[in-house]
């Protein structure tokens, strides 16, 4: 028995924390639930921690609560090039051969989701940094993600202490300005990282809203063991999705498991395993059986709406629009993640009828593949057909946003709010990459016509082009961004 808090108002908050957050608190780990809640219900204005958690698990939350509830039990204990053969196998295996092969292309994407503090994705950065000697003419994206905000604002910052360096190379301060208040990041690193609240237990991913999709290495230690089994099984399958094949997932060494990395490569080095998507060298398995609800077999990709079509009036053309066809294929590949299947079913049918519904289903899953510059090819043919369709425009400029062709992407942003002045999604996309540009007045500016459109829809009416987003959520989101850059 715990102290203060019966064991059955703990377990019910234990249920509502994994359930809201994907965090897990089993039994051995109740006093780490009851001390965090204990902190977090002075904060809500509560007494007593028993209060506060009838409040909290009777109650809708929004947003800004989960984050608060998150900052008071997620643990940001890290340190920079913490677990130190997993860099060295980063640096002397992996990134050598990848960046050898991108010579030409010269360009990486790379996630650390759960970045916490931040000293694992500029870890990544100053490694980059060292092996690179024309970074400037690379385009690098380190996308670095996680549940608690106040983490998130601290990394932003990019202050830290004596005590972040506890196992870190002598020339790691080399990158730092030695300040007062403590060592800061140079803006040379700092610009290299691109922070973001992401929670991997309900948003969608991979996405392009996110930037979350065609990742070359995903980072995500310390999380997964933190997870119920059911939960790291539902993160490992999207985190797999959001690969390219040949991609790297880097876990923690006490995370291993051969049961959670199934349809992983397993790579020894040593000291440290790592995870490659390798689709050619294995069969695929459908992650989940074909009569699964789709919301359970992955987030539901952004689907275009043509314009309407004559009806269909000869028995021969009713008898082909009810078998399944060549799209319906497509689009349950698509959604089970595998990619490249998608584009060999939808070929041939975006080439020969002038789809324009195939070629924007192909223009995704290009994109989730990895292979953007085909992507971008596809969606500017269904500009062609379609040069009024605002989905179009947006899709080309997510993708160009997917390239780090930021200029090109708030261009294909404004064609699109030409087309539809309330497009929610345009006004949200350009507030983001207004504030990564630092013109704070425009982004809030864009955010807040975003904020005042989801104000009319209904909290769980689903946004065209949003693969599955809820306007509440949108909502939450925005809110949530616009909180960090006032804390920034």
């Amino acid at each position: 028995m715990t102290s203060g808090i019966s064991e059955t108002l703990l377990s019910e908050f234990a249920d509502f924390v994994e359930l809201r957050m994907g965090l897990r608190f089993p039994v051995e780990r109740r006093h780490d639930l009851e001390h965090g809640i204990s902190s977090a219900a002075a904060e809500f204005g509560f007494k007593d921690a028993e209060t506060c958690i009838k409040w909290l698990v009777s109650s809708p939350l929004m947003k800004q609560e989960v984050e608060i509830l998150a900052s008071h039990l997620t643990i940001g204990e890290t340190y920079f090039f913490r677990e130190r053969k997993s860099f060295d196998v980063l640096e002397n295996q992996i990134l050598t051969g990848l960046l050898r092969s991108r010579e030409n292309e010269k360009r990486l994407r790379i996630w650390s989701a759960g970045c916490a503090t931040g000293e694992e994705p500029y870890s990544i950065a100053i490694l980059l940094s060292r092996m690179i000697p024309d970074l400037k003419d690379w385009n690098i994206t380190i996308l670095a993600t996680d549940i608690n905000p106040r983490f998130l604002s601290k990394a932003q910052k990019g202050l830290y202490s004596e005590w972040s360096f506890r196992d870190a190379p002598a020339w790691t301060k080399n990158y730092f300005n030695e300040t007062k208040h403590g060592f800061e990041i140079i803006p040379e690193i700092k610009k290299m990282v691109t922070f973001s609240y992401h929670n991997l237990a309900e948003d969608a991913y991979p996405s392009l809203l996110n930037n979350t999709s065609a990742m070359d290495i995903i980072f995500c230690r310390n999380v997964l063991m933190y997870l119920s089994q059911m939960r790291a099984k539902q993160v490992v399958r999207a985190l797999y999705q959001c690969l390219v094949d040949g991609g790297w997932l880097v876990v923690s060494p006490v995370e291993t498991s051969h049961v959670l990395f199934s349809k992983f490569a397993v790579v020894n080095f040593p000291g440290v395993i790592f995870y490659k998507k390798d689709t050619r060298a294995q069969i695929i398995e459908e992650f989940i059986p074909a009569n699964s609800p789709p919301e359970e077999i992955a987030p539901m990709p952004i689907e275009y709406v043509p314009s309407p079509k004559k009806k269909i009036k000869t028995a021969i053309e009713e008898q082909k629009r009810t078998e399944p066809d060549a799209y319906k294929d497509a689009l349950m590949l698509y959604r089970q993640g595998n990619y490249a299947q998608a584009v060999d079913k939808l070929t041939d049918q975006a080439s020969q009828d002038h789809d324009t519904k195939a070629m924007i289903l192909l223009a995704r899953a290009y994109a989730n593949y990895g292979k953007s510059v085909t992507a971008l090819e596809w969606c500017e043919k269904a500009i062609a057909i379609e040069r009024l369709n605002p989905g179009c425009h947006y899709l080309h400029a997510m993708i160009l946003q997917e390239r780090g062709q930021v200029e090109e992407a708030i261009k294909s942003l404004r064609r699109t709010l030409y087309l539809d002045q309330d497009f929610v999604l345009a006004h949200f996309a350009i507030g983001n990459l207004c504030k990564q540009q630092g013109n704070i007045k425009e982004s809030d500016k864009h955010f807040e016509n975003a904020l005042a459109l989801l104000g009319k829809l209904k909290n769980d009416e689903i946004l065209p082009e949003s693969e599955g987003i809820t306007a509440g959520r949108l909502s939450e989101i925005i809110t949530s961004i616009k909180g960090k850059v006032m804390l920034a």
